[in-house]
């Protein structure tokens, strides 16, 4: 009995071999055996891929190695001879075990590992080994805490010595070891205690400037790894900095640059100076706006100006660690709504019915007896908007806005375009004499060759937009116009290390503040003249003080640029931003052009003066001005103000021939500042007031389009420009859809946060796109008012067809749509509810199918029909959801570019945008195609859209959701968390750490190489060993239920 209990134990009839083999290992009482199978699971393990290691964890491999480790580690006296081979393996397999170091826990290996270490710390090979495994167990803090506790910091860290040519890869593993004991807060604070932090710091200088030879890298690396880890902790950046830590890293990184052997320490290096680069308030007078704006229903007393202009969309990581994560490691999944209930349409209003009937007046095509048509005379014009174009200007002026000193009789041929900015753009009621005469003079010589803009009556329009700052100036590009430039631009290739430089640069200039000049040329909250006294001539001057304009401050760091510092902004790779100049204007070329170089976005190491936790961004380029005495204006993207499109519409209403086009530009509500936000209504006129012509005209279908609820979002406004100036058009396709829709356009959804130059939010410093659910009356009107009047409009039996919201997207290249499936939803989610009983109408694939076919920025890949969580109060679901309308869009429009079809590698301009609208409007054209009345022209026309079919597209969305209103994320970023490279790197060097009169030349070896090829040859055992031991496992293999390791795989 005594024998057969001591007799390894078999796995049952059905195990696979491997789990025989681990059953084996775990059971075996000799030596041989457990040698032999070690080998063979190495020799799997490492002639596959990491799936292999996988299956091997899934079977409890894990747990079979920890067990086999604790019972031949506790015997009377270990046998290294199985304890090597056996931590190496267990190293290798940890590695790829999430939760190793839960499951060393729970087995008791942990204290046991590290008492072998204890026992073997002047055996090279012996510690490496254990380090390594410590190393894995470090992947759980607890595990982490639990060796801190018992002193492994200690232990750790005695071996880590200082330069030297001997037991080189002890020492990194050593480090590599002590690094992941950091992981945990509480080992990071004892560390710092016991003075870890300073030497840490003096290893690495003198591992530094002994590395004459440059082999040394993979330690160096290995010790930049602890002080990465020792910065995600506050306490272990001040201590950095109180160690000098900034200044030894910026001196041994100049040094780095000059050596291409060094290259791969760089960039560790300025990241780990760039966290610590210690925290400074933002260089303003303070975190409040330099405005201030009450809010109805809120004392002024108790109002925070940082809710106003000052956009308050940061973000706020709960945890320095989180700083490298990149928004695309969500678990979109999770985020899946999978409540049915939820996912399905319900048009009850969120208010009475009774209160719907303010909304009548918003459908004046329902009522219009249109008796113009049977008379000859001329058509009454007048609109339902309640202001004016004609008049006397003065009586529209503000009594409290500033003028300006006018030159009488300076010639305009002699006239600086600095003089004309400073002197004629302006719209106060003082210069409006002089300014008239004088842009009278300027359209006289030069002309007006901008379509669809009259500067005159921009001028009387900007007149009535209300600012909170009272802004009266005008922005030359504004008043004068743009024309889309002739070519489209490449995208802008970033050279390598721009922001390795940009870093570096800060840096610098807080090693060095003596070098720098840090002179304030332009603040908001400054009005005097003082900012700008005693500049000379070729310095470059700022200004920011009209519509649309968000420059706070501008600080001039060095005597060859100007530096600004920015929040809330967002940089795509390849993308420029724009410049207007207005001397070219004035030679006849009107063109925002992309221009800049060096572009680069990071997060600074400036915080917020009240103490709160927001971060925030640099975005930086170089810009190289053609001419002297200019002016040139800066923006993200092409800018589209709200005086541009009340213009633009303005001069719609007059384009149109009114007996065939029925237009009409109506007030919405009033916003908070009390700018008007407009409705616009575009259809056909009927033929005659015949019944059956008004009856047609009255049971069109509704198509409700939104824009600009994101006032940073400009590319918006211009594909919105081209739906509306096609709409408006004599294209037969254009007449075809006015005489089958109804179109209900809301153009600016958030005017005051684009007259404000906020980038997101509007004067609440909320985002209107997340108000959708529940929308204030009071502090959301446009939102209130848009969900009731679609609220109405569901109510009369006239649910819109279509509806879409217009937006930008400033990551993703292309133009593609958000929409809404019920169905997709729920499959993507893994939901177990069968969706075979659920009924959806697939014609929500039609408009991006034909946009596939027809708009050459258009991707129907990148579409997305999944309906989120986090994305419940969006337009886009609020209005599939409640209102019913099962074509509920969000359009997103790049900032950048595209990457496919004719404009692939180009970035985009207004003429691609404006492009993109009008295909939008002709893609509904085969929405109602049984409706449309065709003729000659249309057919000729519209082949391309007639021509298409009901087959679907062999197509498949994304299964990553990305962001449909991205918040503002870092781009460019390199981990400091996570190891340099890896289980390839691991696996390396514990095949290599195989005999010991092998160890010097393999550790030479790998340090002249730095990174070796991933090399997953066995080296578990010595070599003699290995041949025997396969020829063993074969013949008793019949014993084994039939185990097959033929080329190297287990049957």
């Amino acid at each position: 009995r005594s024998s057969a209990r001591s007799r390894p134990t078999m796995a049952a009839p059905s195990s696979s071999g491997l789990e025989v083999l681990l059953s084996t290992l775990q059971n075996a009482g000799d030596i041989e055996n457990r040698l032999n199978i070690l080998n063979v699971l190495d020799e799997l393990l490492s002639a596959g891929t990491d799936r292999r290691i996988h299956h091997m964890i899934s079977k409890g491999g894990s747990e079979t190695l920890l067990t086999t480790l604790v019972n031949s580690a506790c015997s009377f006296t270990p046998n290294y001879t199985i304890l090597l081979p056996l931590l190496h393996l267990l190293a290798k397999v940890g590695y790829r075990d999430r939760q190793i170091g839960l499951k060393a826990q729970k087995a008791d290996a942990v204290l046991v590992v590290l008492g072998l270490l204890r026992q073997n710390t002047e055996n090279a090979r012996r510690a490496a080994a254990c380090l390594w495994v410590l190393r894995v167990f470090c992947s759980s803090v607890t595990t982490a805490d639990l060796l801190g506790k018992n002193r492994g910091l200690d232990v750790v860290f005695k071996l880590i010595s200082p330069h030297t040519t001997k037991h080189l890869r002890t020492v990194k593993a050593a480090a590599d070891a002590f690094a992941a004991m950091l992981c945990s807060k509480v080992n990071c604070r004892t560390a710092i205690t016991k003075g870890y932090i300073a030497d840490l710091l003096k290893l690495y200088e003198d591992w530094h400037n002994n590395d004459v030879n440059l082999t040394n890298i993979p330690i160096l690396r290995a010790l930049l790894h602890c002080l990465q880890r020792a910065a995600n902790s506050a306490v272990g950046r001040d201590a950095l900095v109180a160690e000098g830590g900034i200044s030894l890293l910026f001196q041994t990184t100049q040094t780095c640059l000059t050596m291409k052997g060094l290259e791969s320490l760089v960039e560790p290096a300025i990241q780990l100076m760039r966290k610590c680069n210690p925290k400074v308030p933002l260089p303003l007078t303070s975190d409040k706006s330099a405005f201030s704006f009450p809010l109805p229903g809120r004392p002024v007393d108790d109002w925070d100006a940082d809710l106003g202009l000052y956009d308050g969309s940061l973000e706020d990581d709960s945890d320095e660690d989180e700083e490298n994560e990149e928004p695309d490691n969500r678990d979109y999944e999770d985020d899946l709504e999978t409540d049915v209930n939820k996912l399905r349409p319900r048009p009850e209003p969120d208010r009475p019915l009774e209160q719907l009937g303010q909304y009548v007046c918003l459908c004046p095509e329902l009522h219009h007896d249109f008796q113009d048509l049977d008379s000859s005379s001329e058509v009454d014009e007048s609109s339902d908007d309640d202001s004016t174009l004609e008049g006397d200007l003065n009586d529209k002026m503000p009594s409290d806005q500033r003028g300006s000193d006018l030159p009488s009789d300076r010639d305009e041929n002699h006239l600086r375009t600095s003089d004309f900015h400073k002197h004629y753009l302006n719209c106060s009621r003082k210069s409006q004499e002089g300014h008239s005469s004088m842009v009278d003079r300027l359209l006289e010589k030069y002309g007006i060759c901008t379509p669809n803009h009259d500067p005159r009556l921009y001028t009387a329009t900007a007149a009535n937009t209300k600012s909170i700052a009272g802004y009266s100036i005008l922005a030359f590009p504004d008043f004068w116009g743009h024309l889309p430039p002739q070519e489209q631009k490449p995208m802008a290739k970033r050279p390598p290390h721009v922001q390795r430089k940009k870093v570096f640069e800060d840096i610098q200039r807080l090693i060095c503040p003596e070098d720098i000049i840090n002179k304030v040329v332009f603040d908001m909250d400054d009005p005097s003249p003082q900012c700008s006294s005693g500049m000379c001539h070729s310095s470059l001057q700022f200004f920011s003080k009209f519509e649309s304009g968000n420059l706070r401050k501008a600080i001039q760091h060095t005597y060859t640029s100007a530096h600004t510092q920015t929040c809330t902004a967002d940089s795509s790779q390849s993308m420029q931003p724009v410049l207007y100049s207005v001397r070219e204007a004035l030679e006849g070329r009107p063109h925002w052009v992309r221009t800049g170089s060096e572009i680069c976005y990071y997060r600074n190491h400036f915080c917020s003066r009240r103490g709160q936790k927001s971060y925030f961004y640099t975005l930086t380029f170089t810009v190289t001005f053609h001419h002297e005495d200019d002016v040139c204006y800066l923006a993200y993207h092409y800018p589209y103000t709200y005086t541009t499109l009340q213009t633009h519409l303005k001069m719609l209403e007059k384009s149109v021939d009114p007996r065939k086009v029925f237009f009409r530009q109506q007030n919405l509500c009033y916003t908070l500042a009390g700018n008007s936000c407009s409705l616009v209504t575009i259809t056909a006129c009927p033929t005659s007031r015949a019944w059956k012509h008004l009856h047609q005209l009255r049971n069109r279908p509704c198509v409700v389009l939104t824009a600009r609820v994101h006032p940073g979002e400009s590319n918006a406004s211009w594909v919105l420009k081209g739906t509306l100036e096609f709409l408006c058009s004599s294209d037969p396709v254009a007449e075809s859809l006015r005489g089958a829709y109804i179109f209900k356009i809301i153009p600016m959804l958030n005017p005051d946060g684009v007259i404000n130059g906020n980038n997101r939010c509007s004067l609440t410093a909320e985002d209107l796109n997340r108000q959708w659910l529940k929308p204030d009356l009071n502090l959301s009107p446009t939102i209130y008012h848009t969900k009731g009047f679609l609220y109405y409009l569901n109510s009369i039996g006239r649910t819109p067809l279509v509806f879409c919201d217009y937006h930008g997207h400033s990551r993703k290249k292309n133009v593609f749509l958000y929409g809404c499936s019920m169905k997709e939803t729920l499959w993507q989610s893994g939901s177990p509810i069968n969706t075979a009983s659920l009924k959806e109408d697939p014609g929500y694939r039609t408009i991006a199918k034909t946009l596939d076919r027809i708009a050459p920025a258009f991707s129907f890949n990148s579409c997305n029909y999944l309906v989120e969580k986090s994305r419940a109060s969006t337009a886009r679901v609020v209005v599939w959801r409640e209102i019913g309308v099962f074509r509920s869009y969000t359009m997103e429009s790049t900032y950048n570019g595209c990457n496919q079809g004719i404009y692939k590698g180009l970035q985009t301009g207004t003429r691609e945008l404006e492009e993109m609208g009008m295909k939008f409007s002709q893609s509904f054209l085969t929405l109602r195609s049984n409706a449309i009345h065709y003729n000659s022209r249309l057919i000729h026309h519209a082949y391309a859209l007639l021509d298409l079919d009901d087959r679907l597209l062999h197509n498949k969305s994304n299964n990553c959701f990305e962001d449909d209103e991205p918040p503002c994320m870092e781009e460019i970023e390199y981990s400091s968390c996570s190891d340099p490279f890896g289980a390839n790197e691991l696996d390396t060097e514990v095949n290599g750490n195989t005999s010991s009169e092998e160890e010097d030349e393999e550790d030479a070896d790998i340090c002249r190489n730095g990174r070796r090829r991933n090399d997953r040859k066995s080296h578990l055992v010595p070599h003699y060993l290995k041949q025997d031991a396969l020829e063993t496992l074969t013949i008793e293999g019949g014993q084994c239920n039939g185990i097959d390791i033929s080329n190297g795989y287990l049957y």
